[in-house]
């Protein structure tokens, strides 16, 4: 019995040394009241049917975040982390999605007129019936995503030099 308690408090005491001595990994759990800002952490969070237009998000984690039917016109999301968030019916009208990953996003019905997607992975994004009209995807990242019925009217292709023409939906003509 002694013997026993001996090695249960001998154990405890090492896993307390060791918790609390390791260093700190840095890992936060996302703050979805955080105030919209350049670098803010709202992955998984729920922000359906926001107003977070014209707002800078620059570098913001955004994993799996939902945006359903949000406003987020005149929004930047350069360089931001959005693998897998949805943004499906959102007013994304005029946003930069500069360098951003949009691997595995869903764009369904969203309004991007005017977005500029330069650079931006898209990887399996669906960007089903989607409104793309005059958007820039110069330098981006295409690999089976979805384009079905989206309008591309005039919007500048990958290469920067080919302009989609007027009816031109699901690809580019």
């Amino acid at each position: 019995m002694t013997r026993h308690l001996f090695v249960s408090l001998s154990f405890l005491a090492s896993l307390f040394f060791a918790v609390s001595a390791a260093p700190t990994t840095g890992f936060a759990f996302p703050d979805c009241s955080a105030p919209a800002a350049p670098l803010v952490d709202w992955s998984r969070c729920f922000l359906e049917e926001s107003d977070f237009s014209n707002t800078d998000l620059t570098g913001a984690s955004l994993l799996d975040t939902r945006f359903q039917r949000a406003n987020l016109a005149g929004s930047i999301f350069d360089e931001a982390r959005a693998q897998g968030a949805k943004f499906v019916a959102a007013n994304l009208m005029g946003t930069s999605f500069k360098e951003a990953d949009l691997r595995d996003a869903d764009m369904t019905k969203a309004n991007l007129e005017g977005a500029d997607l330069s650079g931006a992975r898209l990887r399996r994004t669906r960007l089903f019936r989607a409104n793309l009209r005059g958007a820039n995807f110069t330098g981006a990242h295409f690999d089976r995503t979805d384009l079905l019925n989206a309008d591309v009217s005039g919007a500048t292709w990958t290469d920067g030099i080919r302009v989609c023409a007027e009816g031109s939906i699901g690809r580019c003509k």
